[in-house]
């Protein structure tokens, strides 16, 4: 970056799933050198970041969010040209084209995600030690539910590994890491291996419900058709969506959809403007009315002047305040996170105490106290906390 300029990069992030992945990225790279501020867009998968003169490259910056288990790109600067800024800058970009979300995870099958096939090959893994267990002798399945949890807890320990060395000590993964591990020094191996299944099968749902989300932001920003038929006197031609005017005049066929927001100067159609207010049937507009983009023409012609640029239209506006309302957390949401901080760490510090406590103390059993530490670690965990308030908030 040139020296004695300040620089804001944008990059698409993928593998978030949940407020909890965005604020992990957000702490590993608020902790680089030269940056100043960093902000994540979960739902648009968005990390946008602000260099101070002379800091990092954006490889450095890509290279320590692939390090913490999420994919990473730099986004095209003519593309973040036409992005709305997160929150705090916005009052200066209500002309842009509403923000790109990228296309969603969801397209693509569960099986064949990361995710999916951890889940899959942990769920194997189990189910083969259970029939050992059914068919072989002890120490046999033993072994089988000891390779079941090693194996599927290791990419989670990796994970705990990276975000420990990009400075982020206190997460699920760690917590995860630390109860399997324990699990397997006390001898509770097969309780160690359903443990890292369902974390799988936690993970797995949330990206499938983050993807649900991302599907429905895409749909509706795709909405928009790519040309409208713009009026001149007596004759049409077609012109790309984007460039419309208000003043200008643009005429509906049955079937075709709105590509503005506009008012109707001309004949009475009924439009269909389900994907915009739920309202099943087509609704009846006529001269002097106002009409969204995205609705479809029924079943006549009409002709529509044009009220609002690309930027500006119903969709536009809704991509814009979703984009912003992620990035403007909630005070709720920020307390909830502040809390998260302190409170994990609390939990990790009260395990260590009733493993070693009461042995030292009171004579108790050690495997007795490390097993209801190991516990606490577990009902203690603070996920669901951290993920609670964001999607509430979405």
């Amino acid at each position: 970056m040139r020296d004695g300029a300040e620089q804001t990069l944008d990059f698409r992030v993928t593998g978030m799933d949940c407020g909890s992945c965005a604020g992990k990225v957000q702490r590993a790279v608020e902790r680089l050198p030269g940056v100043q501020r960093a902000e994540v867009a979960l739902m648009a998968e968005r990390l946008r970041v602000r260099l101070a003169p002379g800091g990092i490259s954006a490889d450095e910056i890509e290279r320590a969010v692939r390090a913490i288990g999420f994919g990473v790109t730099v986004q095209d600067a003519a593309a973040l040209a036409e992005q709305p800024c997160c929150a705090g800058d916005h009052a200066h970009h209500h002309t842009h084209a509403p923000a790109p979300y990228p296309a969603p995870a969801g397209a693509q099958p569960w099986h064949r995600t990361t995710k999916g096939r951890h889940l899959i090959a942990t769920g194997l893994l189990l189910g083969l030690a259970w029939a050992a267990k059914l068919a072989l002798p002890g120490d046999v399945a033993y072994g089988a539910f000891v390779l079941a949890c090693v194996l599927g807890a290791l990419p989670v320990a990796r994970r705990a590994l990276a975000l420990l060395r990009a400075g982020v000590p206190f997460t699920i993964e760690g917590l995860m890491t630390i109860a399997a591990a324990g699990a397997l020094v006390i001898g509770a191996a097969e309780e160690a291996a359903l443990v890292v299944f369902l974390f799988a099968v936690g993970e797995m749902l949330e990206a499938f419900a983050a993807a649900r989300a991302r599907s429905g932001i895409k749909a509706l920003t795709a909405l928009l058709p790519e040309t409208a038929l713009l009026v001149h006197g007596d004759h049409t031609h077609a012109v790309p969506a984007a460039t419309l005017r208000p003043g200008q005049t643009v005429r509906l066929r049955p079937g075709d959809r709105l590509p503005c927001d506009g008012r109707i100067i001309a004949g009475q159609a009924g439009l269909d403007e389900s994907a915009l207010t739920g309202e099943s049937l087509p609704v009846l507009r006529g001269p002097g009315e106002a009409v969204m983009a995205g609705s479809i023409c029924t079943d006549a012609v009409i002709d529509v002047a044009v009220t609002a640029t690309a930027g500006e239209n119903t969709i536009a506006r809704i991509a814009r305040m979703v984009d912003e309302a992620e990035s403007a957390r909630a005070p709720t949401q920020r307390f909830i996170e502040g809390f998260a901080r302190v409170y994990m760490p609390v939990i990790m510090a009260l395990a260590l105490l009733v493993a070693v406590v009461p042995p030292l103390a009171l004579g108790g059993a050690w495997g007795d106290w490390a097993y209801r530490a190991l516990t606490l670690l577990l009902v203690g965990c603070p996920c669901a906390l951290v993920i609670s308030v964001p999607a509430a908030v979405a």
